[in-house]
């Protein structure tokens, strides 16, 4: 576990900041290639996940806020770690697809292909992510006697984020990026047998994270809001899982290739300008 990566006098370099941005960026440069290979505009889809990265900042962090509500109204104080943490994932999540949808639509890209082409990203972002989690002591797991348990000692971490320390915990962040990093191998390695869906890529990856996801929560250790017994995070996996299905359904009921129809509907491919 390592919080601060190193201190330049008043300047502190944290470790979670250093490699949340290095996962955007690389899911940014990861979609942006797949989105030539798709056939689309790659300057559409890179500023799409200039507006994706920005959306899911705001998103997760609300959703932290409506989770910890209660929190942050007995000590207002506290909203001030709002801009050091991350936030939830679904909430990023949820709102940059909301935000993805205006843009496509208003710049009328092909929404499946485009959402095809990013899926991928997402995973691949999420593993680097997950490394940052690790390295700052958020999203710990439980105490565990299982010899994989891993044991945080830097007091910052236990102050920062309330990192329980010297006993062993679920590696919980690393069931997530392990668990982001098989979905990933399993999406592009499945990709070309369902060329012809246009939209099952995204939506398989929200039905097998949804599903991952799910499970990793029962060994979560830190506060993140639950009722009835599930947490956040559970309960809008139950709600993506069966829509997950019920899109993967719908568009097998559909023929036309991604890759063409990327090629059909997208508007010609703006000029490269330099300084871009």
């Amino acid at each position: 576990m390592l919080p601060v990566l190193f201190e330049l006098g008043p300047i502190t370099v944290y470790s979670y900041g250093v490699l949340l941005a290095s996962a955007y960026l690389l899911a940014l440069y990861y979609s942006v290639r797949r989105a030539r290979r798709f056939g689309l505009d790659a300057n559409r889809v890179l500023d799409l996940g200039i507006y994706i990265i920005i959306s899911a900042l705001v998103g997760a962090k609300l959703l932290l806020l409506i989770v910890d509500f209660d929190d942050f109204r007995r000590q207002p104080a506290e909203l001030w770690t709002l801009v050091r943490s991350g936030g939830v994932f679904y909430g990023g999540l949820v709102l940059a697809f909301f935000v993805a949808l205006w843009y496509v639509r208003k710049h009328r890209l092909p929404i499946w292909p485009v959402a095809d082409a990013v899926a991928p990203s997402i995973a691949l972002g999420h593993v680097v992510g997950r490394f940052g989690c690790l390295l700052a002591g958020c999203c710990y797991g439980k105490p565990t006697s299982l010899p994989w348990g891993i044991t945080f000692t830097d007091p910052f971490a236990a102050s920062n984020v309330g990192t329980p320390l010297h006993v062993a915990l679920h590696p919980t962040q690393m069931y997530d990026a392990g668990t982001e990093f098989l979905i990933l191998v399993l999406l592009l390695s499945t990709e070309r047998f369902w060329r012809r869906h246009a939209g099952w890529t995204f939506w398989f990856y929200i039905l097998l994270y949804g599903i991952s996801r799910f499970v990793i929560e029962f060994f979560r250790g830190d506060p993140r809001g639950a009722s009835m017994g599930f947490s956040t995070s559970q309960w809008i996996a139950m709600a993506l899982v069966p829509l997950s299905l019920v899109m993967l359904f719908v568009l097998s009921r559909k023929g036309s290739a991604p890759v063409a129809a990327a090629q059909a509907a997208a508007p010609p491919a703006r000029r490269k300008k330099h300084g871009r």
